[in-house]
């Protein structure tokens, strides 16, 4: 094993950033490969599995109709894709907001779907999951608050003229890149978390195959699924916040097997890294290869 976790670790040395890692068999909890797996993390949008999953829960007792109507207007946008960047009022319901929130991580989806299902709710399902490391402290609206708060801006404008002139320094101090501050996690945790929605243990099993449907239709595909031939299906999430780089999702082979993929990475600044983007796909595969092949 431990020649598998120097090739996932050299993928991340190469770009510079710090890379922490976990892959384990769906079907096999004995089959694990680990690197800085029990470190914290910040979960960004990946948090959003965790938000969807409690939704498709609530669905399946009948306490949360998927079909009913939401008004999405001015208040409510936080900003980037889906209903979170349209200039118009819109009305959509409760599943059409959950399949934003996943396959193009809708900021605003994903903090009305938190105000109808709970935060209290949601962080009662990390204990509940086994998922002891994994600490959610609210949803978008409060992290672009925080950040706010760090910086002294009292609103997107004033926060859009202080950024561009800050140091990697003054950016690595933001609660939201600080997980004993914010929302975090472990790798571990969240092959945890994939596993038991892949084997229908994290909730009734039309649950399960809500969330599992809805991570295969994230509209990204240069993380996690840039490291695997066509032939394999990718169900995957990511999240993003200024050097932070995740990707969660579980990877299924032509011959049935599967394997939940956990990758966070950190200091890797810029608005655009594609090499970080592709290290995460190949630190993946050569996890899984070794899992495969050992």
């Amino acid at each position: 094993m431990a020649r598998g976790v120097d090739a996932v670790a050299a993928e991340f040395a190469a770009v510079g950033v710090t890379g922490r890692v976990h892959v384990r068999d769906v079907d096999d909890d004995r089959s694990q490969v680990a690197l800085d797996a029990d470190e914290r993390v910040v979960l960004a949008s990946v948090f959003k599995v965790l938000l969807v999953l409690e939704y498709a829960r609530q669905v399946v007792a009948g306490q949360l109709d998927p079909t009913e109507r939401v008004r999405v207007g001015a208040a409510d946008r936080l900003g980037g894709v889906g209903t979170a960047g349209c200039e118009n009022e819109v009305d959509i319901s409760w599943r059409d907001l959950a399949m934003f929130a996943m396959s193009l991580s809708d900021n605003t989806a994903a903090d009305l779907l938190l105000r109808r299902v709970g935060l209290d709710t949601v962080q009662t399902l990390t204990t509940e999951l086994g998922l002891a490391s994994t600490r959610i402290t609210g949803g978008p609206r409060q992290l672009v608050a925080s950040m706010f708060a760090d910086l002294g801006a009292a609103d997107e404008a004033e926060f859009a003229a202080i950024f561009p002139a800050l140091r990697a320094e003054q950016l690595a101090g933001l609660t939201v890149l600080d997980p004993r501050r914010t929302s975090a996690t472990t790798p571990r945790d969240m092959t945890r978390l994939l596993s038991l929605i892949w084997r229908d243990q994290a909730g009734p099993a039309p649950a399960c195959a809500q969330v599992r449907r809805l991570m295969s239709q994230q509209v990204s595909w240069h993380r996690l699924a840039a490291g695997f031939d066509d032939e394999v299906a990718v169900a995957a999430k990511s999240g993003t916040v200024l050097g932070v780089r995740n990707e969660i999702g579980v990877v299924r082979y032509p011959d049935g097997r599967r394997y939940a993929v956990a990758v966070f990475t950190s200091d890797g600044w810029g608005v655009r890294r594609p090499d970080v983007d592709r290290a995460i796909g190949r630190a993946a595969r050569h996890a899984v290869d070794r899992l495969r092949n050992g």
